[in-house]
């Protein structure tokens, strides 16, 4: 039997239980973007709750020092952009590519707009907004994200488990372009800058190193993906709690306390 959430209520301003149908799956505001085709990877259950029952993950909340890096990376690659020139990264690291001035980009960086593809064989509409986007000698172009972190060590690449799902961010950006007919590079990259904690005084300025990590993937999970995306949705069955899931360990747990 579908269960449905009705009324729930909660104090905090930040999270409302209860979501509007039309931002549901089939509702007319509601898309698949980048982040929840990664919910579904991570949990098939908390993505039916979110996307066909409408009740969200008590989310994380965004890091206001992570948009501005965001911000000003976006500034300093545009105004080489501008020039039609390279930025010093590029050359530091001896990639032969500059930042593109595509017509679709500030659309395609656009928060809520994105990179947007219709997958006509299960009708989902997937989207995906990129951070740049950059373009080889050769005529390809490259899918370029950027990251903020702070650590003790300067991140200069991807080796651990929880970075797996920035390699999944990356595949699906790749996929949502190709959809949109430009020849991308299997390779992409991350600007990645790491916050330096090895200073003596804060003096209102936070340092940061920089580094360039290529990534070169394949998105030929991700039609794959979309099917089973679809299956799921159109299922009246929520589906079984992921033992690989916090969320629904802390529910399991609890479901098991008030017994």
């Amino acid at each position: 039997m579908l269960w449905k959430a009705k009324n729930l209520k909660c104090m905090s301003e930040y999270y409302k239980a209860n979501r509007g149908d039309a931002w549901n799956y089939d509702g007319k505001n509601w898309k698949l973007s980048r982040s929840k085709i990664d919910l579904f990877l991570e949990c098939p259950r908390c993505f039916y709750m979110d996307n066909k029952l409408g009740v969200k993950r008590v989310p994380g909340f965004p890091f206001a020092l992570n948009s501005a890096v965001d911000y000003l990376l976006k500034q300093e690659f545009d105004a080489h952009r501008a020039k039609g020139a390279q930025h010093p990264l590029q050359k530091e690291y001896g990639i032969d590519a500059r930042p593109v001035a595509h017509e679709e980009l500030d659309e395609w960086r656009r928060n809520f707009g994105g990179v947007r593809y219709l997958h006509e064989p299960t009708g989902l509409l997937v989207t995906g907004a990129i951070d740049d986007l950059w373009i080889h000698s050769n005529g390809e172009y490259i899918v370029v994200d950027y990251k903020a972190t702070a650590k003790d060590e300067a991140v200069k690449e991807l080796d651990k488990e929880w970075q797996d799902g920035y390699k999944r961010q990356m595949e699906v950006y790749q996929w949502l372009v190709r959809q949109n007919g430009l020849k991308v590079s299997d390779t992409g990259y991350f600007v990645y800058c790491t916050g330096k904690m090895d200073r003596k005084a804060f003096d209102k300025r936070i340092d940061f190193d920089i580094h360039l990590i290529a990534y070169t993937g394949s998105d030929a999970w991700v039609e794959k993906t979309l099917f089973e995306i679809k299956k799921c949705l159109e299922s009246d069955v929520i589906p079984e709690l992921s033992e690989r899931c916090d969320h629904c360990a802390y529910w399991n747990a609890r479901r098991e306390f008030e017994k």
